[in-house]
Parts: C-alpha cells; sequence; structure tokens
C-alpha cells in the first residue's frame, strides 16, 4: 500500500513540474528562440519560481535557460567544475570554505546580475549557495 501511495504523489509529481510544449506561452518559445537560434527541442518545466525552464544541450553541453511568462529571459545555467573556476574564486573557497563539501557549480548568466559563479556547499547535512564574481568576492 505504501508503494502504491508513493507512486501516486510521484507520478503527480512529475505531472505537476512537466510543462508540455504546447502549454508554453508563445513568447517564451519565441525569446527562447531569439536567444538560442537552432536550439529546437528543450525540454521545458515550470520550476519553483513559476519561471519557464529549458533544459537543452548547446555543443555538447547541458544548459538551462529560465524565462518569465512574458519570454523575458531570466539566466542561463550550466554545470561547471572546480578546474575551470577561476584562481581568485578556487582561492576564496580555500579561505572560507575548507570543511564544506562542493555540491555543485554552475556559471550564471542573469538578466540583473551578469555573470556569476554559483557555488553549492555541504556541511552537517545543510546546502548553502554561496556565488561569486570571477574576482573571487561574494555577492549574495
Amino acid at each position: 500500500m505504501k508503494l502504491v501511495g508513493f507512486l501516486a504523489v510521484f507520478i503527480f509529481t512529475i505531472n505537476y513540474s512537466s510543462v508540455a510544449q504546447e502549454k508554453v506561452p508563445n513568447a517564451v518559445k519565441q525569446s527562447f528562440q531569439e536567444k538560442y537560434p537552432g536550439e529546437n527541442d528543450p525540454d521545458w518545466h515550470k520550476d519553483k519560481n513559476g519561471y519557464y525552464e529549458s533544459n537543452f544541450k548547446k555543443k555538447g553541453k547541458h544548459f538551462r535557460a529560465d524565462f518569465d511568462a512574458s519570454g523575458n529571459w531570466i539566466e542561463t545555467e550550466r554545470s561547471m567544475k572546480k578546474k575551470n573556476l577561476s584562481e581568485a574564486i578556487k582561492e576564496k573557497i580555500k579561505q572560507n570554505f575548507k570543511d564544506y563539501k562542493i555540491v555543485e557549480i554552475e556559471e550564471v548568466d542573469h538578466y540583473l546580475k551578469g555573470r556569476f559563479y554559483d557555488v553549492e556547499f555541504k556541511i552537517d547535512g545543510k546546502k548553502q549557495d554561496v556565488e561569486f564574481d570571477e574576482s573571487g568576492k561574494i555577492i549574495n
């Protein structure tokens, strides 16, 4: 019985968060095509902020781009490895977060903040996102 309940919740969650291609507003699709010409097959989801989130590959790399319902681009994220961070960011991590485990690193281009690097740390079972600019300055 527990399995049936789990499956029901799982299916509801998947159906709730996935957005069928035809339900994505035309303004969002058009903005996506203008920003990423030739990327014709993104997977769309609606995130917790109500943004339309597209997942796609470009030159073999995975990207996620968010748009509001009016088609305004919000941000684009790309996962990256620690070795590809600037030396300044790596040094700041070494100084301030040496006991933390790095869970994920993303390069983010944001419509207001510009480019920054979002590093998700974990310590004692708690996760913390820290945003760095290229010079290693913490900006959040």
